[in-house]
């Protein structure tokens, strides 16, 4: 495992990416979009709807089933002004907690126009919700380093935070689609197979997949099993920093379920249907490690991984995951619930996934920093081939499948 991340440069994980090569709509159809598959240094090119063919008939899949919240609400001020409040995630609650909290509610978010909005200023909105008149209000607490908390209250209280944003507010799609959300977003911008509640992005590698394309992978021998991982805005934010210890990850809440790990303890090859599925078990790798060790098992910070491999690179995927299953069973739990920052960069030792389903990510993101420790250097090699290829980019985009280098 790469043990000086400060030595890892941004600027090292660059290529040009051309405006018209993001992808601004989505394709008529989901599985429609072109597949790069990666294996052992060989590229070839097909189509998405032929994935199954391409994954062993003893793989297991495991997609990411979020939804994304309509986490974008308008607000207009007395003197006519927009204010546009970004819902990031919610302050001292979990998601589920506060998607269901009654009359009241504080959130971190983001704030367009936030210089024309004035702490303690309350703004309001009448809202329709499923045929009741709501009125919702939003009071500006306090401006903190990376967002600001605001408190929402509203009327009547017995309407959850969740009817609300469904009412009265917008998917936000990701600031690359210079564009302003369609009716088809509403649809395309989710997974066919998301559930819960709690993304403010969605996981896009997922975007291709069709409930008969899932059908044909199952049939064909493909065990398909689900993690939740709610995705927040960290996901879009730049690398600002010349190298990758300056950068922050937010932290996102994950949860796996004890059938999940079960099913993942006795899997002979795993592939992660997007990056948030790969970090979501990764994460579970060392969340194992630490139950095993009697350490918290809440949270894994940002760079925890790279500091338990010093102490405990011998554990291996199956004594981790039978650590969990143990600890759900005492427990009397069916779920693990945990928070993860984990960052991934070139030289991480991968432990679970042998293969990735993954669109094609922005330069100089931490996203691409994960895609070069699974297959290293020849990230290149397949963006590369991927531009001169047209493939369409970002969210939207096409998507791959990579199979994981030699470690």
């Amino acid at each position: 495992m790469y043990m000086n991340p400060q030595e890892i440069f941004i600027s090292d994980y660059d290529y040009p990416l051309p405006p018209e090569r993001i992808a601004a709509f989505p394709l008529e159809k989901r599985e429609a979009s072109k597949l790069l598959v990666y294996k052992e240094g060989r590229i070839q090119d097909d189509n998405f709807f032929n994935l199954p063919s391409y994954l062993p008939k003893d793989a297991t899949l495991v997609l990411n089933n979020t939804r994304v919240i309509e986490a974008r609400l308008f607000f207009q001020k007395p003197t006519g002004g927009i204010i546009e409040v970004f819902c990031l995630g919610p302050d001292g609650q979990t998601i589920e907690q506060a998607l269901a909290a009654n009359g009241q509610s504080t959130w971190q978010c983001l704030i367009g126009g936030a210089s024309k909005w004035k702490a303690g200023q309350v703004l309001e909105k009448t809202v329709q919700v499923n045929g009741r008149q709501a009125l919702l209000r939003a009071s500006y607490l306090s401006k903190q380093s990376d967002h600001f908390l605001i408190s929402f209250s509203w009327e009547p209280a017995d309407i959850s935070f969740s009817e609300l944003l469904q009412a009265a507010g917008a998917i936000p799609l990701p600031p690359y689609i210079k564009r302003n959300l369609s009716e088809q977003d509403k649809e395309r911008y989710q997974t066919v197979f998301g559930r819960e509640q709690g993304s403010v992005a969605a996981p896009t590698a997922s975007l291709h997949f069709t409930k008969e394309l899932l059908g044909e992978i199952a049939k064909a021998g493909t065990g398909i099993h689900h993690v939740t991982l709610h995705v927040g805005a960290g996901t879009f934010k730049p690398v600002k920093t010349a190298t990758v210890a300056g950068h922050n990850m937010h932290g996102e809440p994950f949860s796996v379920s004890l059938q999940t790990l079960q099913a993942l303890a006795s899997a002979s090859t795993i592939i992660a249907g997007g990056t948030t599925s790969l970090r979501t078990l990764e994460s579970l790798y060392w969340i194992g490690v630490k139950c095993l060790n009697e350490l918290p098992v809440q949270t894994l910070r940002q760079w925890e991984a790279y500091e338990l491999e010093k102490r405990f690179n011998k554990i291996t995927v199956a004594q981790s995951l039978q650590a969990l299953i143990g600890y759900l069973s005492r427990a009397g739990l069916d779920v693990i619930s945990c928070n993860t920052s984990m960052i991934i960069v070139p030289g991480y030792r991968f432990r679970l996934p042998a293969g990735l389903v993954t669109n094609f990510h922005q330069p100089q993101s931490t996203l691409l920093l994960l895609i070069s420790a699974f297959i290293g250097e020849d990230w290149k090699k397949v963006y590369d081939h991927a531009l001169k290829n047209d493939y369409r980019f970002l969210s939207y985009g096409d998507g791959s499948l990579l199979w994981r280098k030699e470690q």
